[in-house]
Order: C-alpha cells, then structure tokens, then sequence
C-alpha cells in the first residue's frame, strides 16, 4: 500500500515508536446489510493518481491525493487521518469476490481499522465502495476492484478513514486509545493530542506519553506552537524513572508551579487538564493532587 497516514494522529512516526496500540476486529461480520444513507456518495469510484511529490511529504494533502476517490466518499468532522493507494500483491493474495477482495484489505495493508460492520455503498464499472458508518456518516471508505496491475483477484485500490475519534467507540476503547475531551466533552482528534501508557515491552508500563500537533488551537484564535521544525512534540510522564537515561530534554517534576505565561488548552483527559509551556518546551498537567511538568522526549527516542 501506498498509503499516508498523515502527520498528526496516533500513526504519527513518533508516537508508534514508543507506544503499542492494537489492531484487532470485533465479532461482528465484516460486511453487513445495513441500512442505505440519506445521500449515498454519488461521486466517482476512480480518479487519477496526483503527483505526490506536488504536496509536503505526510501531509494531509498527500494523504487525500493517494486516497483518490476513497477520500471523497468520507464525511469526515475533520480532516482525513490516514489514506492510500495500493501495491502490488501475488497470485491468492486476492479475493474472489468484492468482500473477498475487502478482507484481502486488511490481511495486505494492515491498517489498525474496524473490521466489522461495513456494506456496500456503490458498485459502479468494476469496482465496489464498501463504507463504515457512524450515526449514517461515512468514517471509513475502502473500493476494491479486480484484476488491477500486479494485483490478481479482487482487492483493495484506493482506501481512507477518518481520525479514529470519529470511529465507532466501542472498537476505540478496546485498540486503548486515551481521548482528550474539550470544553463541551466532545472526543478532541488524535491528531491534535493522543496519550497512553508506555510499552510493555520495553517496560514502561508506568510511564505515560502526549502527543501534540503543531500549532494547537485552544481558543480566542490562540495558537501554541511546539517551538520547533517538527510537526508534532511528544511528552513524557516518568514518575518511577523507567525511561533510559538522555530519553528526555529535562527531568520529569511530579510537584512543579504552573508558569504564570503557560497556556491552558482546555483539554482534559478524566480529572487531568492540559497547559503548555509558552515555547512548547513542557507540557503542565493539572490532577487534583497539583502539577506535573512532562518535559519533551528527545527525537528519535522511543521502544525499539
């Protein structure tokens, strides 16, 4: 697969290397009946492929040019979180109908997406939208055509999801994602904030990490910027001190004083509250015990 997962979210190159967030599928059937929307997607099932070299590498532009039509279909509250045209594969690797050719979607790309609970949306010339709902909108859009270059059988040709906030919650909770809420307690996206706890496998179990993107909005057209070249900053809570030493830019400090020209987000995950440092530099999280200063993790460092 030729596919973008964008900058932010919990795909985000930092995030993954130091945190392990499962993929598995519910009981459910994979394609259902379903009831058909309001207004099916009524626009093409195939548009040609854009130059990707003609957007910023990861973006969410890129994202959107290699999804294809898959994106169009989506009816997403933000902006697309992952997307991507597909690669070549063997002979059996393909399926032998449209639903076969969806499972050989997630046996070939693996995308850590639901996999119950879809239906056909429209066939059209050869190839078939299959589309995952949430309350009648299109979160996930994956067509499958057959016989396509170095593609035998039927499979995936253009797929893209919206950000795992908009996906059904149910499925959220058991992959372990950690939603920040706002003001309104609405699942804030994961590619503005994500957290969870460390690795077990690097035994980090009692070490927590944040994820921000760049430029956060919290209100009043204030923006926070990271305070430096990279899109996102990863944080870490480290009150046992199981990460290796030089892993972060400053000691953690499980007793600190807010700066008087930290920001607050707004943002709350259960009884914690988010500020930022004014340069990005460290991330205050305010419990009902007092604050905590999250210094950043140095790039590059994570689970190996």
């Amino acid at each position: 697969m030729r596919g973008v997962r964008t900058a932010g979210g919990l795909g985000s190159a930092a995030l993954v290397a130091v945190l392990a967030v499962g993929c598995g599928g519910g009981d459910g059937g994979l394609v259902v009946e379903g009831e058909a929307p309001a207004a099916p997607y009524a626009g093409p099932l195939w548009v040609e492929p854009q130059d990707p070299s003609a957007f910023e590498e990861d973006s969410v532009e890129a994202a959107e040019a290699d999804a294809g039509a898959a994106a169009l279909a989506l009816e997403c509250d933000g902006a697309l979180y992952q997307g991507g045209g597909a690669g070549a594969w063997s002979e059996g690797d393909g399926g032998d109908d449209p639903e076969g050719g969806l499972r050989a979607y997630f046996d070939i790309d693996q995308p850590g997406l639901p996999e119950e609970g879809y239906r056909v949306e429209r066939e059209d010339d050869g190839r078939v939208l299959f589309s995952l709902d949430v309350d009648g909108e299109t979160k996930v859009a994956v067509i499958v055509a057959e016989d396509g270059p170095d593609r035998p059988g039927w499979g995936p040709e253009t797929s893209a999801a919206c950000d795992p906030a908009e996906l059904p919650e149910d499925w959220a909770d058991e992959q372990g994602y950690e939603f920040w809420t706002d003001a309104d307690g609405g699942r804030v996206p994961v590619s503005e904030i994500s957290s969870s706890e460390g690795s077990a496998h690097c035994d980090w179990q009692d070490a927590d990490f944040l994820e921000i993107g760049r430029g956060l909005e919290i209100g009043r057209g204030l923006e926070i910027e990271i305070g430096s070249d990279a899109d996102r900053a990863l944080y870490a809570r480290d009150p046992e001190g199981v990460l290796p030493g030089g892993m972060l830019t400053a000691p953690y400090d499980g007793d600190a004083e807010l700066p008087a020209d930290a920001r607050d987000t707004g943002r709350h995950l259960g009884d914690r509250r988010l500020s930022l440092a004014a340069d990005g530099a460290t991330a205050y999280v305010r419990t009902p015990e007092g604050v905590e200063a999250w210094p950043l993790v140095v790039p590059g460092m994570g689970c190996a």
